[in-house]
This record gives C-alpha cells, structure tokens and sequence, in this order.
C-alpha cells in the first residue's frame, strides 16, 4: 500500500496526516503553531506533527513515498519557495527544501485553499470531474480551481483569490484594501457581521433570543432565527444568500467548471443554504439553452481537505 504525508500549516495549527491511495487518513498529529515565530521554527513543528501522524498510523516516515504541505500565501511551485505569506510572517522562505531536510522525504508546496480544493477533487464532492471549482466560506473566502485535472494558480502562483472580487462596488473595506469584496458579505465573518447590523437596527427581532449579546452571533444565528419565523432573520439569511450567489455566478461564469463545491461551517445548513442559492445561480448563469449546468454541491471532506489534498499533490509532479 502507498503512503503519502499530507500537512495543512495553519497560523494557529499544524495539521498532519498519513493518507492512502484511497484518500484515507490513517493517522494524525497537531502541533500549535505559536506565531510569531521563525520560519525554521515553523518547519520544526511541521516535522513535529509529521512525526506523530506517523506514529498514529503505526508508520516510520521513510515509509511514506512524499510529503506534501498546503501553506497560507503564495507558493512558488516551480522553486518550492513560499514567496509571501502575511499570516505567517514569510518572505521567500524555501520551504519545500527545508522539509525535505526535516524529513527525508521530496517535498511538494501549495496554497493552502488550493491543497483543500484539489482534496475535495481527488476524493471529495468533486470527485470524478475534470474541472472544478471549490470555496470555502471560513474567515474569509478561499478558493481553489483544477483545470484540466490540474490546480490552477496562475502565472505567478498567486491566482483563485477569489474572496476579492468585488461584488458591490463602494461596500465594506476588506484587509485587501478593497471596498465590497466577495469574502466580506460571503464569508462566515460577513454573515456574522450582516446578522449583527440587523440586531442593532432591529431590537425587537427573535435574533436577540437566539443570541442574546452581539458576541454570541454565530453563522448560525441568522439561520435559527429564520427557523422561528422571524422575519428580519428570514430577510438576513435571503440576503446573505443574494451576496453569495452574486460572486459564485461571477465565478462560474468565468470557469464554467462541471462542479462546484462550497465548504466551511455554514455548509451545516445543508439545503436550507444549497437550494436558494442554486435557483439564485440558475437565474443569474450564463448558459446556452442546452448547455449542462454546473453542478453545485456541499463539501465531503470538512476538516480533513487540506490534509487529504496535499498529501496527492505530488500525483501531477515529478521530481528525481
């Protein structure tokens, strides 16, 4: 049975896996990350948790055929060199080269959005396509898109940024620098912040009995509130799905792929949130009378996406 070592570097976590051909995790190990710390501090707690998921699995890591690690920024996968990252403080930090040192294995980078897209790709909700285009509605709205059964990033590795697109021109500055960009209405962060704006315009609404206090409001919140008939909860979550069907429309106009795939904590919702959003999208697409439809699905993998995802990555390259 081949092995592969998959790592998800977060800013608060390092996550690790020991994953099979059949994208099974076998075993896992988390280590804090801890920042700010140095980037050689940073490889030392991804070879930490390397360690443990291989102890998990009852493996030796020279048992594994490669490691691959799904990292925030940009990810050189040409030279192997994170060449910026704002949440963890990198500034082309060679990072495939210091793992291979760390752990004996060739090593292969990605961005982190992109790892977990490629992972819903190989054996999640996108499984068995060739185009697809996967989003997650976390903090903000990370993006990755396979082409061609491969991930595509751009020229200069830094393309499927697409929570800054910008949706309504003028609207809420972003950490971009952007006014109105996608992740700040679509995002679970834009929901939060949507949901608390109607509450303190509205203080007689059942929001207040789902969260009594501004720091209770959840991604959730909204969506309760709808479920016990209150209308400006109702009148949130319809907006809330306007704005993530105005920039999911842009975004398939553009790709076109055979599957879309949306992930992230409000996902939960299921169909409460997949079949307005999918009648709202099939209003707005651009399609010819009797072209196929994209198909738009709700994540499988969860948590595990960027682990399962890097650790395939070395499937489409090659080194000797």
């Amino acid at each position: 049975m081949k092995l592969y070592l998959g790592i998800d570097l977060g800013g608060t976590n390092v996550k690790a896996g020991i994953v099979n051909e059949e994208g099974k995790i076998l075993g896992k190990g988390n280590v804090s990350t801890n920042l700010p710390c140095p980037a050689d501090e940073v490889a030392d707690k991804m070879a930490e948790a390397s360690r443990l998921a291989a102890a998990a699995a009852g493996v030796q890591l020279s048992d594994l055929i490669w490691a691959g690690i799904g990292t925030p920024g940009i990810a050189n996968t040409e030279t192997g060199v994170v060449e910026y990252s704002a949440n963890l403080d990198f500034d082309n930090v060679p990072l495939e080269r210091m793992m291979e040192e760390r752990l004996g294995l060739n090593a292969f980078i990605e961005n982190d959005a992109n790892a977990a897209g490629y992972g819903e790709f190989c054996f999640g909700a996108a499984m068995g396509s060739h185009k697809a285009l996967v989003i997650t509605l976390g903090t903000g709205v990370g993006g990755g898109v396979v082409v061609d059964d491969r991930i595509y990033a751009g020229f200069n590795y830094a393309g499927a940024e697409v929570g800054h697109i910008v949706t309504k021109q003028g609207g809420r500055l972003c950490n971009c620098g952007r006014k109105g960009c996608f992740e700040t209405y679509a995002s679970a962060t834009g929901l939060i912040r949507t949901t608390k704006e109607a509450m303190e315009e509205h203080k007689e609404s059942l929001l207040w009995q789902v969260a009594p206090t501004l720091d209770a409001v959840d991604g959730k919140t909204a969506f309760d509130a709808m479920r016990l008939g209150d209308a400006v909860g109702t009148k949130v979550v319809e907006q809330y799905i306007e704005d993530l069907a105005t920039g999911l429309t842009n975004l398939l106009n553009i790709f076109q792929p055979e599957v879309c795939v949306i992930g992230g904590g409000i996902c939960k919702e299921g169909d409460t949130l997949l079949l307005p959003l999918r009648e709202r999208v099939m209003k707005e697409i651009y399609l010819g009378k009797n072209s196929p439809a994209p198909d738009i699905r709700i994540a499988k993998l969860g948590n595990d996406a960027g682990i399962i995802g890097a650790a395939m990555l070395g499937r489409t390259r090659k080194k000797i």
